[in-house]
């Protein structure tokens, strides 16, 4: 219809009423926040003249997110988690705050809980014939270039089905296969003995890839390994690296990918001594540097919810 009705005293005593903003009760800062997504949900519902049978379409589509339990890979795939990232770096330029691993998103598969180990930890608990053995060493640093002792790196990644341990629907993985922890020693260094990843792509009957599908959008991610590098005098780091070579590299239906985070895969021998699978082995390098605290806080901790499991 032509007419719109936002700015009317009607719609807009009823967003004030929703948001129960002239209260002194409540949590104010959830009241600024639903206000102001409900009123430019209704802005945007007279601006396109969206249709009854186009709302409630919508709030179908979002009954359906919450049973696939998608909600947080769709907020990697529209950009959302991306965005984020964007505007942490916007502040890190803001306070002067420079170099350091380039951060990208954490994704919706992390679980906690996973063994720490000194120095190394083999983490292909179950075997997998599809995919051949892979080394992932490097350094963890601080800003002024001196090794980190004590830090701690998590490392998780997907097998050759493109499946998570925890989230795997064939149930062919335990809990914390492929996902690790490493405390560092003096020298900085950690390593992860693994196998060799590849990508995936979204439930192709999800919530996620239907709307994606209306988007003519494909639901892929490259191959790719996830850390976070913690330390106690520097802030968390949450990144990952794309594996070389992968196709999907520069089409990542999340936005994760990032130039300096996609490492050279080289081919090495000797496999065998290390306890792989195979002598023949491929390693990457991937050393990490870690930004120092702001004010003696690590304003990189973010809460959501995620995933847990025992060892």
């Amino acid at each position: 219809m032509s007419t719109k009705v936002f700015d009317t005293k009607e719609v807009q005593d009823l967003l004030a009423a929703a948001a129960n903003k002239n209260s002194a009760e409540g949590d104010a800062r959830a009241k600024q926040i639903t206000y102001r997504l409900l009123s430019d949900l209704f802005r945007a519902i007279d601006d396109l003249d969206m249709t009854p049978d186009e709302i409630w379409a919508g709030v179908n589509y979002f009954n359906k997110l919450g049973q696939d339990g998608e909600a947080a890979l769709l907020a990697a795939g529209l950009g959302l988690e991306k965005y984020l990232d964007i505007r942490m770096d916007a502040a890190d330029r803001e306070a002067d705050i420079h170099g350091g691993t380039p951060r990208t998103i954490e994704g919706p598969l992390y679980v906690a809980g996973a063994p720490v180990r000194d120095g190394v930890s083999r983490i292909d608990v179950n075997p997998d014939e599809d995919a051949g053995p892979l080394v992932i060493r490097g350094t963890v640093t601080g800003a002024d270039g001196k090794p980190v002792a004590g830090a701690v790196v998590e490392c998780w990644h997907a097998n050759s089905k493109g499946f998570y341990s925890h989230f795997d629907p064939t149930g062919a993985q335990s809990d914390f296969n492929l996902r690790g922890a490493v405390k560092t020693g003096s020298d900085g260094k950690y390593e992860f003995r693994t196998l060799m990843p590849v990508g995936y792509g979204c439930p192709p009957d999800g919530a996620t890839q239907q709307l994606l599908n209306a988007l003519a959008r494909h639901g892929n991610r490259p191959a790719h390994v996830h850390f976070f590098a913690t330390s106690e005098n520097n802030r968390k780091l949450t990144t990952q690296i794309n594996i070389e070579g992968d196709p999907l590299i520069w089409d990542d239906f999340a936005y994760a990918t990032r130039e300096e985070l996609v490492p050279h895969v080289v081919e090495k021998t000797g496999g065998a001594a290390l306890g792989l699978k195979a002598d023949a082995y491929k390693e990457i390098e991937f050393n990490i540097e870690l930004t120092p605290l702001v004010q003696g806080k690590d304003n990189q901790v973010v809460q959501r919810l995620r995933a847990s499991a025992a060892a």
